[in-house]
């Protein structure tokens, strides 16, 4: 897959994220910053990722995801 299509297919699931995206082979780097995890742990944040990845994980054009989850306040913090 490519950075484009990965990046547009998160984006499409969780409204008003954004989302940066680095490949290395079948590796994917994410950094999703996103409203919608507000008040969520690490883990949920992390599975919502997952569930927008979740066929392109199943027919093995991912093969492992790395990612940053981040609430825009969260990520203002961070820069």
């Amino acid at each position: 897959m490519q950075p484009e299509q990965i990046k547009a297919q998160v984006e499409s699931q969780l409204p008003d994220s954004q989302v940066q995206v680095g490949i290395d082979g079948s590796h994917v780097s994410l950094v999703v910053v996103s409203p919608a995890f507000e008040g969520l742990s690490a883990v949920k944040k992390q599975q919502m990722v997952y569930a927008t990845l979740s066929d392109s994980i199943a027919s093995g054009s991912i093969h492992a995801v790395h990612m940053k989850t981040f609430t825009p306040q969260e990520w203002q913090q961070q820069q």
